[in-house]
């Protein structure tokens, strides 16, 4: 008789036997145009090892000096995420031996970050609305981000089984903030939506803050899921690290794969092993990554090479009047200009489409259609592809293009979407796309006189219907002549002609 444990539980099942706790450490690379310590620029996809020097490759006598505009941008996240701002902090030395980190010390902030104690509201669709959940912040820090390590050679492109490795040191000493949430209780069967909701959430605030790009395929956000399962009424259970997740699809995820499998083990009478462990994007899975039952000892001590930060309460006041309006007054706002209900805002916003849809209406879109087509076809091909909406190279000019034409009458709205497949499929512009498909609507009378004529041959005997009263069969010949013209017909100009040249008055 087996005794091998399930692999998993459905995700519902899990979690009417579990309560599921998680907390999110995401790391935010900043915008600035140079480093943390140095003066080397930050600028992505840059030749390996070209934007270094001695400060950021660790070379002896070398000495970081912080970057300003770094401690501006974390402050005022720190507010913005309603976080108290420290009086006094300090940097410390991370010390670990990891070739992607040249000093073999990461400079970092341990037990006296800048920002503390904060939150931030998320909203969730549930059956019964949209439902705010609020996650408590138990710290942002400062730190400098480590090189890019690329394994060569075996299957898994890891270093076990490689045959060697390559680091490009571009990225080592790049501002780096770590936002770490406190462990999260009560989400129930919505921890999935709760986690992807605050990353979406503090993605849209770095970007109304203008503090970094947070291009999640670029690395410039990036996201650990810890997540444990405890049974009603007992403690919190031993938790799971998945790391250096990078899309908000991988959040929900990561989330709903460790409910899956941790639930598996403890039915089964398992243990959950305190591991950090790896997400694979082409499965939606994790696999084991290293043991952390035992604490690591990184003999953290505070960096002598800076001096502290004490930021004034006059430089706090003066950085909280360059707060933006932030995403959730923005939302209210835009809820009210547009005249929607609760639910279609959070249709809008769970597609990531709010920014889209804002930019589509100012470019002329009637709000709508501007909705329609972001929330509609154009929000099914990009889950199709597995990219974000924003990531199609459709844009609020080009939607605006192609109202202005369903407006006039030269496409209707089965042309619109080939328009944009067209467009999706790198063909050109609106134009070129229905220049090259040949995708105007027939609009000349000559041309579909002639198909009506053609379909009322072929069908007498719902030509005599039409004429005898029943004006409904007009919608066979209605629909051949769309047939003969491809769909670049109107459908209502068809109609009109087909009942004139019948001598019938529509009802």
């Amino acid at each position: 008789m087996s005794t091998a444990m399930p692999e998993t539980i459905p995700y519902d099942e899990a979690l009417n036997l579990f309560e599921p706790v998680f907390g999110l450490e995401v790391h935010v690379e900043m915008g600035t145009n140079s480093k943390m310590f140095c003066s080397c620029p930050t600028a992505f996809g840059g030749e390996p090892n070209t934007q270094v020097c001695p400060v950021c490759l660790g070379l002896p006598g070398s000495m970081p000096v912080v970057n300003r505009i770094a401690v501006e941008s974390t402050i005022r996240i720190g507010l913005a995420l309603n976080c108290t701002i420290a009086e006094w902090c300090r940097f410390a030395r991370k010390n670990y031996f990891y070739p992607d980190m040249p000093k073999d010390y990461q400079i970092s902030q341990y037990d006296e970050p800048l920002c503390s104690n904060g939150y931030l509201d998320v909203t969730v669709a549930t059956a019964e609305g949209p439902k705010v959940v609020r996650v408590e912040i138990e710290r942002v820090h400062m730190e400098e981000d480590t090189g890019k390590l690329t394994h060569t050679g075996g299957a898994t492109g890891r270093i076990h089984g490689a045959d060697y490795s390559l680091v490009d040191y571009n990225r080592a000493g790049i501002p780096l903030i770590e936002i770490v949430t406190k462990p999260v209780a009560g989400a129930g069967h919505l921890v999935a939506d709760v986690a992807k909701a605050y990353v979406a959430e503090l993605r849209d605030l770095m970007r109304a803050l203008g503090v970094s790009d947070v291009r999640m395929e670029e690395g410039s956000l990036r996201c650990d899921v810890n997540l444990s399962l405890n049974r009603p009424g007992s403690p919190m259970g031993t938790r799971s690290e998945t790391k250096n997740v990078n899309s908000l699809r991988s959040v929900e995820r990561a989330v709903r794969s460790e409910v899956e499998r941790q639930s598996a083990l403890l039915t089964a009478g398992g243990r959950v092993v305190q591991e950090t462990r790896h997400f694979h994007e082409d499965i939606g899975r994790s696999t084991s990554g290293r043991s952390k039952e035992q604490a690591e000892d990184y003999r953290y001590f505070p960096e002598p090479d800076l001096v502290p930060i004490a930021p004034s309460a006059a430089w706090i006041d003066e950085l909280r009047s360059t707060l933006p309006e932030l995403p959730s007054a923005k939302r209210s706002r835009l809820e009210a200009e547009w005249g929607i209900t609760p639910f279609e805002l959070a249709t809008v916003v769970n597609a990531g489409a709010l920014d889209l849809v804002e930019e589509t209406i100012e470019a002329g879109v009637e709000s709508a259609a501007a909705r329609k087509w972001w929330t509609g076809e154009l929000l099914r091909t990009a889950n199709e592809q597995g990219v974000e909406l924003a990531d199609l190279p459709v844009t609020p000019a080009h939607i605006a293009r192609v109202e202005a034409l369903v407006a006039d009458g030269s496409l209707n709205d089965k042309l619109a979407r080939q328009v944009f497949e067209g467009v999706i499929a790198g063909e050109g512009d609106v134009d070129e796309v229905i220049a090259s498909r040949g995708l105007a609507v027939v609009s000349d009378d000559t041309a579909l006189l002639a198909a009506i004529d053609e379909a009322l041959v072929a069908q007498p005997d719902v030509a005599e219907k039409i004429r005898s009263g029943k004006v409904q069969a007009a919608g066979a010949i209605v629909g051949a002549v769309m047939k003969s013209t491809r769909g670049q017909a109107d459908a209502a100009k068809v109609r009109a002609l087909l009942l004139n040249r019948l001598g019938v008055t529509d009802a």
